[in-house]
């Protein structure tokens, strides 16, 4: 029981710490249309920045802060490469990825492992001072809980803001942000600023989960949050209440779901990208057969 309590915490968390993820991707794909690859670059981003700067002794709490201002460089160059440069959406933020490849190198190699001795934000005194309690499994799904539900929340507000709702009527009517007399390229760079600073973020805090950082950890992260968005909108389409953000958090958590029932049949861990493939796969083609039938009725 105590291991099944303790599987059932680590896919939570897991969930949890990827919403943010999710949250950035919802930004690009579902609210401005933009196919922003920068994510598989700006998501190790965060986790190289956060491994040097635990590594060099730094505190943990600033390595978010310096996470997000990083992800949000990066979501700033990749929309001006395509708002003042002219460069189609997908080929901007491939540049950006491709470069940031390099960057993430020179920050923390192709590998940086932070010592158990170093304080996380899972470890460190004011944590350990309200939750020193509980278990080291217990505080990171308590405290991941908390980011994804604080940063839920933020985003919620900002898109009430007429900055958020300019954000959104450009994916779905350019024209209309035009006629307002505001620059559909300005709201546009600043979405791939937020969903990029975001995606960081989620960088950030699995360091710090897995007081690790690979130059590969990035590879796939768009398909993954493109899933968890498309699990969200599927699962709760006829919900026309239920926000998006709160969709994309709950497709993370069933897709890292997913991802730990695969592992737990015993399924070989170099098919974990072929099981994500054929898992998007499946969730394009069941989205696309519910709009069928709802089209039809």
């Amino acid at each position: 029981m105590t291991v099944f309590f303790d599987l059932l915490t680590s896919t939570l968390t897991q969930g949890l710490l990827y919403a943010l993820l999710s949250y950035g991707v919802y930004i690009t794909y579902k609210i401005l249309d933009f196919p922003d690859l920068t994510v598989d670059g700006s998501f190790p981003l965060g986790a190289a920045v956060t491994a040097l700067m635990l590594t060099n002794g730094y505190d943990p709490y600033l390595t978010l802060l310096v996470s997000l201002a990083a992800g949000a460089a990066a979501g700033l160059v990749t929309g001006i490469i395509h708002v003042k440069f002219q460069v189609r959406d997908l080929l901007a933020g491939i540049i950006t990825m491709t470069a940031l490849f390099s960057i993430n190198l020179q920050i923390a190699g192709s590998n940086l492992i932070i010592g158990r001795e170093t304080e996380t934000i899972y470890t460190a005194g004011p944590v350990m001072r309200l939750l020193g309690g509980l278990s080291l499994i217990q505080r990171k799904l308590i405290i991941s809980l908390i980011i994804a539900l604080l940063f839920k929340v933020l985003l919620d507000l900002y898109f009430k803001t007429k900055n958020g709702l300019l954000l959104r009527a450009v994916g779905d009517n350019s024209v209309l942000v035009t006629s307002l007399a505001k620059d559909k390229g300005t709201v546009k760079i600043i979405g791939l600023v937020i969903s990029n600073a975001l995606v960081a973020l989620s960088g950030s805090v699995v360091c710090h989960e897995q007081r690790a950082f690979s130059s590969t950890m990035g590879t796939g992260q768009v398909v993954f949050g493109l899933a968890t968005v498309i699990i969200g909108s599927t699962l709760f389409r006829k919900f026309g209440f239920i926000r998006g953000t709160t969709a994309a958090l709950v497709g993370s958590i069933i897709y890292k779901a997913c991802m730990q029932v695969a592992i737990s049949l015993g399924l070989p861990a170099n098919l974990l990208k072929l099981i994500t493939a054929v898992l998007f796969l499946g969730i394009l083609i069941f989205g696309n057969y519910q709009k069928r039938q709802t089209a039809k009725a």
